[in-house]
């Protein structure tokens, strides 16, 4: 039995189940409960806090969460196989765990909610890391319903939410999370702590959200820094040609030098650029 909760090992769970990791959904199990508490306090207390888990598979982060306090965890798993091995740690943690089978792209948990203080942690699928990331911080209205998200990615990704001007990682994902949040990487995880290990470390990021972000449209700085960022060695006079207006005049409105390149730019000239492109009707 496990010394967190009395639950039996995760190696007996997986071969109970025979819940082998599908690479066709991102899966890379964590069976280390040590390391899953870590990441459950990543964020802070947990007491009165509902926690909504994006892809728990077996259940480890889920059995962390509820151990270190969670009032509630709402897990969102599209994989039908591992719903009987989540239903145990149901049982052994009565009107706690809520288990919802649903892709998570397409899920709203929203209305399961009912105004709780809540915090996302998971140890996310690696298909659709980032997808669901974007979603998140580009969410109407904000702020957000979460207090902040505790997500571990890839360590390639990690560095691209963290990146400022200047750093070779930074890009469309670190202006988006530059502009809405604090970005930072708490701690890596070593490829032999999954199963099966991947060729890469991970790393454990948190985003708390600002709850004064400037003003924009999502959408359109999603298009602005898309289209800087797609021929991100090219001058941005060149490279914001492909939204469709005098680009030389959209960065001389936005007060910003025609011959910068994208990572030069900081989040906040990104906004200007949006606001003035929206502001043109396109």
């Amino acid at each position: 039995m496990s010394h967190i909760d009395g639950l039996p090992p995760l190696r007996d769970v997986i071969r109970k189940h025979d819940l082998q990791a599908k690479k066709s959904l991102g899966q890379n199990f964590l069976f280390d409960l040590n390391l899953t508490s870590r990441i459950a306090r990543a964020g802070g207390s947990l007491d009165g806090v509902t926690v909504i888990e994006v892809g728990p598979g077996p259940g480890g982060l889920t059995r962390a969460l509820l151990a270190e306090g969670a009032s509630r965890v709402i897990a969102i798993e599209r994989d039908q196989r591992c719903i009987a091995a989540l239903n145990e740690i149901s049982a052994h943690y009565p009107g706690k765990l809520t288990i919802v089978e649903a892709d998570a792209m397409q899920f709203d948990p929203r209305p399961l909610l009912g105004g709780a203080k809540t915090r996302i942690v998971a140890n996310l699928p690696y298909n659709i890391a980032t997808a669901l990331l974007i979603d998140w911080l580009t969410l109407e209205p904000w702020p957000p319903y979460y207090d902040s998200l505790i997500l571990m990615f890839q360590r390639e990704v990690a560095e691209r939410i963290v990146a400022t001007p200047d750093d070779d990682a930074y890009g469309r994902l670190g202006v988006l999370a530059g502009w809405r949040s604090a970005a930072r990487i708490l701690f890596d995880v070593s490829p032999s702590a999954f199963v099966p290990a991947p060729k890469i470390t991970s790393s454990v990021v948190q985003i708390v959200p600002q709850s004064n972000p400037l003003p924009c449209d999502a959408k359109i700085l999603g298009r602005v820094t898309a289209a800087a960022f797609g021929q991100r060695r090219k001058m941005l006079r060149q490279s914001l040609r492909s939204l469709g207006m005098d680009a030389a005049a959209l960065l001389a409105a936005a007060e910003i030098d025609p011959t910068k390149r994208a990572e030069e730019i900081p989040v906040e000239g990104f906004v200007r650029i949006a606001n003035i492109f929206a502001a043109t009707g396109k």
